[in-house]
Formats: C-alpha cells, structure tokens, sequence
C-alpha cells in the first residue's frame, strides 16, 4: 500500500470511529445549539451597548457565535482530539510500538485527526450552525466561491490545530503527568481562539498580539473570510505560515522524543 493510500486510510478510520460515538455526537449537537443560543443573547446584549464592536454589526456578531459553536469540536478548539490518546500511549509506553510502525507518527496522527475533524464538522457541527441560521438573524453569503473559500480556510485550520496539539501530546515525553499541559491547551484555546469574544474586539497591544498567534488562524480568520472582513489569499498564507512553522517544530520534538526513547529503551 502506498503512503497516500495508507493514510486516506487511516483517515477513513478516524472518521468511522468516532462515527460509532452517537450518543456523545447527539449529546454534543444538543450541548452546542444550547450554548450558542446563550452566547448568541449575550453578544446581542452586548452588541447593544457597543454598536460594531470589533467591526461587527449584530448579524454578524451572532453568524459569528455559530461559526464557532460549528466548529468547536470540529478544531478541538479546547483539545479533546488525539492528543489524550497519545499522552496516554506515551506515560504507558505503547507509543514504542507507535514508532516501529512503517508509518511516520506525526503523519499517522494527522490523518487519525483529520478523520475526527471531518466527521465532528459533519455530525456535530452543521445541526447547530444550520438552527442558528433558522432562527436568528445572521450575515451568510449567497457566493458559492466565498464558502469554498471558507471551507478551504477551515482545511487549513484543522492541520494548524492539529499542530498545535502534537506539539502538547509530545510535551509527554518528558512530563509525568499531561494534565497541566492539557489544561493550558483548554485555558489557551477558550481565551486565544476567540471563543469567548471575537479576536477583533481585543483592545491595543492585546489585540494585536492574539491575532498574530496561531490559535486566531482557528476561528477568526474563516470567520472573517466567510463574513467579507478578510482576503482569502492573506487568511491562507498566515495559515499556512503556521501550519508549516508549527509541523516543523512537531518534527523537531518527536526527533529529540524519539532518541529519549531509545536512550530509556536501551
């Protein structure tokens, strides 16, 4: 079997695996819609007072709400992906067998994620966008091209989030116990994200600073792309800027990783 096929593979499998998760996916869906539509009535009160507040008007203040709600689990905005099994696999030690399969790690675990994430878009992700779209006044695009455009944003925000989260599960190797750095990854990924508050309505230095990170390639720039605010070609370039910059870092990590296991390994 070829690399490609191997790992179209191993993304098939992500997918189908948490395919068979249907309760945790209706559980999710309903937890989703619910918190969306109290985030959607905060942003509304808020927007009230702070007419445009980060350059939005309330249309799109709430289509922004359930772009995010969409893709919360879709990114792993707060963690919950992999990343738990691998820590897991490296304090047990199966992640040896994990290297001695004819399959590089990093590869194997992104093609794993990028199953997940397709299917958490599909099955957690679209019911709830599609209500708030119903029920509330949103501001969507009738231009195919801009959804294109959204989707192949989203793409590269899966492989960013996936990078940023390799780089946690590795932190492993040389951490008894991952629970803070999981814990980081959830704080980091609420504040960073702008799940909470659009990254836009940041004030000064702090604004500047979250939206130069990785984390705002995630949800505020599709966000802004799909709503008009942003270049499609600018929003893909910072992406992929990351992306490359985040996975050659994971390389670096798993290489120093990897020679620590086979010191403890003998």
């Amino acid at each position: 079997m070829g690399a490609g096929r191997l790992y179209a593979a191993v993304a098939a499998g992500g997918f189908r695996r948490y395919a068979t998760y249907r309760a945790a996916t209706a559980a999710g869906v309903f937890t989703n819609t619910v918190f969306g539509v109290i985030l959607v009535y905060t942003y509304l009160a808020l927007w009230d007072e702070r007419p445009h507040l980060g350059g939005y008007d309330q249309a799109q203040a709430v289509t922004y709400v359930w772009l995010g709600q969409a893709l919360f689990a879709t990114l792993a905005l707060q963690g919950g992906g992999f990343e738990v099994e691998l820590m897991e696999r490296i304090r047990t030690g199966e992640v040896a067998i994990d290297l001695y399969r004819p399959a590089d790690l990093q590869a194997w675990w992104l093609a794993t994620d990028l199953g997940r994430s397709l299917f958490q878009l599909m099955g957690r992700g679209v019911i709830p966008f599609a209500f708030g779209w119903l029920v509330f006044p949103t501001a969507l695009p009738h231009d195919p091209l801009r959804w294109a455009q959204f989707l192949l944003a989203v793409v590269l925000a899966m492989v960013v989030s996936f990078a940023i989260r390799f780089l946690v599960a590795l932190s492993g190797f040389w951490l008894l116990d991952g629970t803070g750095a999981l814990q980081m990854l959830m704080i980091t990924g609420m504040f960073c994200t702008g799940m909470v508050l659009p990254l836009n309505a940041f004030p000064g230095a702090l604004g500047d600073v979250v939206r130069a990170l990785p984390w705002s390639s995630l949800l505020q720039m599709p966000a802004d792309l799909l709503m008009g605010k942003a270049d499609a070609w600018g929003t893909y370039a910072f992406q992929a800027v990351w992306a490359v910059a985040l996975l050659a870092a994971g390389r670096l990590v798993q290489a120093a990783a990897t020679r620590r296991v086979v010191v403890q390994g003998g």
